[in-house]
């Protein structure tokens, strides 16, 4: 069970390392990238940053390596925007939920012409 603390704190980190991803990371291999949630470790000294990439398989695997080499400029940002006992250490999960409900989606849509193509016969 999470506290009410790791929570904020998984918001607040949210929100700063989305920030700095979208205004200030240079990296060309990090484009097209959505932070979807934190999870923060009960001691909070180690934050799971779960990230939506737009794009193929190869896309993801590279804006997913461009965090992890800006993993330490971001945890600099967390430190200096954040007021915590220790800074988090990050890191970047892919997260497939947005990719998982977009072929839900695909799938609803075929299963429906075909009842539409029933229905017409």
């Amino acid at each position: 069970m999470t506290s009410r603390r790791t929570q904020k704190a998984a918001e607040a980190i949210r929100e700063v390392v989305s920030m700095a991803i979208l205004a200030e990371l240079k990296d060309p291999r990090v484009r097209d990238v959505t932070v979807t949630y934190v999870e923060v470790s009960s001691d909070m000294r180690h934050a799971k940053v779960h990230v939506s990439v737009m794009g193929d398989e190869t896309r993801q695997n590279l804006s997913l390596r461009g965090l992890h080499s800006a993993a330490g400029f971001l945890q600099a940002k967390v430190a200096r925007q954040i007021e915590l006992r220790y800074t988090p250490r990050l890191k970047f999960v892919l997260d497939q939920g947005v990719k998982r409900s977009i072929e839900v989606a695909q799938i609803l849509d075929e299963m429906k012409d075909e009842v539409r193509m029933a229905k017409n016969q």
